[in-house]
């Protein structure tokens, strides 16, 4: 073989092996750019661990801001009916959650429970008003999310019918717009006692856990997650989303006390 026609073979060889290095992800020959803002409509309880995971995430994917619309779930819900900018929803309530689903924003295909979580009975630090769920009679005042659009509102209040005390604390109530609200509200001796997820307890050293709701009290708290569907950086969104169920992400989650699914 001639030395010229080797040279040939080699050259179109070099040549395949840089097409096949250079194709990317989406087959189109060049590598796909992960970039831009996502913007993240999450449950006020998330705030903590959702903070620590975007700065891991941006560390990986440097040319991607992550932005967070922190709520209550069924405001967030009612946000992205409603056309409110998002590219994916993570939300501290099924119900809220299947209602984006319903109006099409939210495919199953591109969903899953993420999280769960526990109810718990908190006081502020030191104060011996509240003593237990059965000592809520004592107290003057008790912070809960509304029940309506503030998921954990719901889980207490649905606690509170199983334990047969509601009847005689709805005057007691003092209704927040979502669950860091009403950790504000114990935290500042507001209130006597409020109630929380787990998660949002632990992070405060202003106030006490008293007692924790049995689970056969309320519905499961189950968070679950999904991408929009007319996300306007899908690319980046679906990074988000597949980081989120990272295992470096999880370790996150369950440092701040969650429960992985």
């Amino acid at each position: 073989m001639s030395a010229r026609r080797v040279s040939g073979i080699l050259a179109v060889l070099m040549l395949f092996l840089t097409a096949c290095g250079n194709e990317g992800v989406d087959g189109s020959g060049s590598e796909e750019t992960v970039e831009g803002t996502v913007t993240i409509s999450a449950a006020a309880s998330l705030t903590d661990a959702m903070d620590e995971i975007a700065e891991k995430f941006m560390e990986e994917y440097p040319e991607v801001q992550v932005d967070y619309n922190f709520g209550g779930s069924g405001a967030l819900s009612q946000q992205i009916v409603q056309g409110a900018p998002a590219d994916l929803f993570l939300s501290a309530s099924q119900e809220h959650f299947q209602a984006a689903m319903d109006e099409g924003f939210i495919d199953e295909e591109n969903s899953t429970e993420l999280l769960r979580n526990e109810l718990v009975l908190i006081t502020p630090e030191g104060s011996d008003a509240v003593t237990s769920f059965d000592g809520l009679s004592e107290a003057e005042q008790i912070a809960i999310g509304t029940p309506e659009s503030v998921p954990a509102g719901a889980y207490g209040a649905e606690a509170l019918e199983s334990m047969g005390l509601m009847e005689n604390l709805e005057g007691a109530f003092v209704y927040a717009e979502d669950v860091r609200a009403v950790l504000t509200y114990v935290e500042t001796g507001n209130v006597d006692a409020g109630l929380v997820y787990r998660t949002d307890a632990e992070t405060s050293d202003k106030v006490e856990i008293i007692e924790t709701a049995p689970d056969d009290t309320h519905d499961p708290i189950v968070y679950p997650a999904g991408m929009i569907t007319e996300s306007q950086n899908p690319g980046a969104a679906g990074k988000f989303y597949d980081y989120l169920q990272s295992e470096e992400a999880l370790e996150v989650f369950k440092d701040y006390g969650f429960v992985i699914e």
